[in-house]
């Protein structure tokens, strides 16, 4: 008998939290960065809070050189680039700057997540951002 009100209230719990689940997982769905005709850069600007953060990608060749600058209102804002299937990212905003340029290695959707560290996050605090992404070359 002890089982069904516990069920019950798992249940309940279950449908107050599905909605904010589907809000987190609409937040993180990556944004396709697509280049105007005729040009190789992109200038995006956004704003993130607490621990939200912004996925975007960008479909380059092998040879072709990426440049990624974030100019943010908030120093402990990053970014970081994952290589198409890697399961560590290219390079890590906290560890080496807010700017990378280099050749990628294999073509494909390299992932950019812009993100606050952890000590921000907790506080709630926000970073607007200015995003500018290039890739040329071959």
């Amino acid at each position: 008998m002890k089982v069904k009100p516990f069920l019950a209230v798992a249940l309940l719990c279950g449908a107050y939290l599905a909605p904010a689940t589907l809000q987190a997982q609409d937040a993180s769905k990556p944004v396709a960065i697509q280049f105007a005709k005729g040009a190789s850069s992109k200038v995006i600007k956004g704003s993130i809070r607490g621990d939200q953060g912004r996925l975007y990608t960008i479909n380059i060749k092998a040879g072709q050189t990426l440049k990624v600058k974030l100019v943010t209102s908030n120093s402990s804002s990053y970014f970081n680039i994952t290589a198409p299937g890697a399961p560590e990212a290219l390079f890590i905003g906290s560890t080496e700057g807010n700017s990378y340029s280099g050749v990628v290695p294999s073509s494909g959707n390299y992932t950019i997540d812009v993100y606050l560290m952890r000590n921000a996050a907790r506080r709630n605090e926000t970073a607007n951002y200015t995003l500018t992404v290039s890739a040329t070359g071959k």
